[in-house]
């Protein structure tokens, strides 16, 4: 399962998992740099060499389908061809859905961005989870949502000290690292930062605040859960 596919990141997740065995992909708002590579997905899928039996799910939060719909139809008119649906079988979540993917039930929050979008909790059959902060800034229903969390992948755009004033929509690392304490998870790992910005540096500051186990994601960084 995929949460997220921004630019670049099918590319990655080709170099560990064939594609054509995904179970589903989970796209958590309509922001680019979290789901443009649906469309080299979608080519790979009805193009490529590896092919699927049947359709790969797609989530999407409220909107997020007509908007997909709006990006393809200006290279792909879908009057012409099912762009999407003869590859992708489409389904809309809300806060209040449970979704059962085979062996993962995942549930969801809305978190505090310039739009709307969802924290995503999986939780495997035996117990073991894993929560998604997605872009958020500091909330109290995102930390509800990992509460007891095994592993919290929060983002961490604001870097180790930076501030954001005015309307919220991110973290700092150690905002991240503070839900992680409120929400009494075992690890936490910091993602969504800049190039520009030293992961040790993010690391630091989170583990003043936060005494679980920390670290800070990077491409191609494999985790065992649980």
């Amino acid at each position: 399962m995929v949460f997220d596919i921004g630019s670049g990141a099918f590319a990655n997740l080709r170099q560990f998992v064939d594609y054509h065995r995904l179970d589903a992909v989970v796209i958590t708002h309509m922001h680019a740099d979290h789901f443009l590579d649906i469309i080299p997905l979608r080519y790979a899928l009805k193009y490529g060499s590896l092919r699927r039996h049947g359709k790969l799910e797609l989530y999407l939060p409220p909107g997020g389908e007509a908007m997909l719909r709006t990006l393809v139809s200006a290279f792909a008119p879908e009057s012409e061809n099912d762009f999407l649906d003869e590859v992708f079988d489409i389904k809309v979540f809300t806060e209040k859905d449970s979704v059962e993917v085979k062996d993962l039930r995942l549930t969801f929050s809305k978190t505090l961005h310039y739009i709307e979008a969802y924290a995503i909790r999986a939780t495997a059959a035996g117990g073991t989870s894993v929560t998604y902060s997605a872009d958020t800034a500091p909330s109290d229903d995102v930390v509800k949502l990992a509460r007891g969390s095994n592993l919290f992948l929060c983002e961490a755009t604001l870097g180790p000290y930076e501030t954001e004033g005015g309307m919220r929509g991110h973290c700092s690392a150690r905002e991240a690292a503070l839900m992680a304490r409120e929400a009494d998870v075992e690890s936490l790992v910091l993602t969504h930062y800049g190039s520009g910005i030293p992961p040790d540096s993010l690391s630091e500051e989170a583990r003043r605040h936060f005494s679980g186990d920390c670290g800070v994601a990077d491409d191609f960084l494999q985790l065992v859960v649980g």
